[in-house]
């Protein structure tokens, strides 16, 4: 583990995580289509503004500008010898703004999906999963990274090759999934499936926990699900979407307020969360309201699923059976009343 991560583990009850990267670029005037990864050389700038605004807001955490930077996604756009120019400077630009915040912030180097199906779904073999993972995560540590964050998975084959990958560069890292059908990733991995799937895996994570889906009802909701399968020194991960999306004139907005996030993070905090932050929506505004009310929050029990509902908004179906089971009732009464709940929101 990297010297400041460990120090702020050991100084603080839970760290902060900054918000979304990609919509706050959409609103600085990254257009439908371009690469995002390329602003590190064309708007390094607006990127640097970007990572500043979420140090000010409260971040512990602050994600490099690569999600998309895999060789299979930079070849969307023509870019797929880049992968190391591109996440080396993009650890650079964030390391620099994280060394002159005046307080230790972490650098993580975001690694999203490689975007492609693996056999015999799609062509994607493991062997080219990993490969491409660690030419990615070799460029973020030689840029300066503290730990590696793979993030908004779906799929088991492609988080082991991931993990394989990260763990060749010898720095921690996290991962998470994203659960935004009916509780499950889009392959069908409960959070549950997950808790106990990172306890197994050769290349043990750092951390682990759940990003993006739905809505941050539906995040909190699997941190519930999952609480059934975590053991009591997990650094669980929690990154939820700015409330809901919906389309105003050709594009997508956020419902979040705030005050929502502001909930959600306490709510993602009493679930067992150890790291917070937001993911698609989530600007400085709404990370400063999350750290607000962390910094004054002492955690409470897990929260139901009425709880959760009531503050963050109505679940699905799907995500509410697998919240239930991760409930772990202390009584055949109290297990009545929860299923009872759960079948009154169907």
């Amino acid at each position: 583990m990297s010297q400041r991560l460990q120090q702020l583990l050991s100084e603080r009850p839970f760290l902060l995580a900054d918000g979304a990267m990609g919509t706050n670029l959409f609103a600085m005037g990254l257009m439908t289509g371009e690469a995002p990864e390329l602003w590190n050389f064309e708007r390094p700038d607006q990127v640097e503004r970007l990572h500043r605004g979420m140090i000010e807001a409260g971040a512990d955490i602050i994600l490099t500008n690569t999600f998309g930077g895999s060789s299979y996604r930079l070849k969307l756009h023509n870019q797929q010898d880049r992968v190391r120019e591109i996440n080396r400077e993009a650890a650079r630009i964030a390391r620099r703004v994280a060394d002159s915040a005046g307080r230790p912030v972490i650098v993580a180097g975001s690694i999203g999906p490689s975007g492609e199906l693996f056999e015999p779904l799609g062509a994607l073999t493991p062997g080219g999963a990993e490969a491409a993972f660690c030419e990615q995560a070799a460029a973020l540590a030689e840029g300066g990274v503290d730990l590696l964050w793979i993030e908004t998975m779906s799929a088991r084959e492609e988080v082991l090759a991931a993990a394989a990958g990260a763990a060749k560069t010898g720095l921690p890292f996290v991962i998470t999934m994203s659960f935004d059908t009916n509780g499950r990733t889009m392959m069908g991995f409960t959070p549950a499936d997950f808790a106990g799937f990172a306890h197994a895996m050769d290349a043990r994570p750092f951390g682990y926990g759940a990003n993006c889906g739905v809505g941050a009802a539906e995040l909190v909701a699997a941190l519930v699900n999952m609480s059934s399968a975590t053991k009591p020194d997990d650094i669980v991960v929690a990154k939820g979407n700015c409330g809901v999306p919906y389309f105003v004139e050709g594009q997508i907005r956020y419902d979040g307020t705030p005050a929502l996030m502001a909930d959600y993070a306490r709510l993602a905090r009493d679930a067992g969360a150890r790291i917070i932050g937001g993911c698609c929506g989530t600007t400085p505004e709404h990370l400063a309201a999350m750290h607000a009310a962390l910094s004054s929050h002492v955690p409470g029990n897990k929260p139901t699923l009425t709880e959760i509902a009531a503050k963050l908004g109505k679940l699905t179906p799907g995500t509410e059976a697998c919240a239930l089971a991760g409930e772990a009732p202390t009584g055949a009464r109290r297990a009545g009343r929860r299923r009872r709940e759960a079948d009154a929101a169907f």
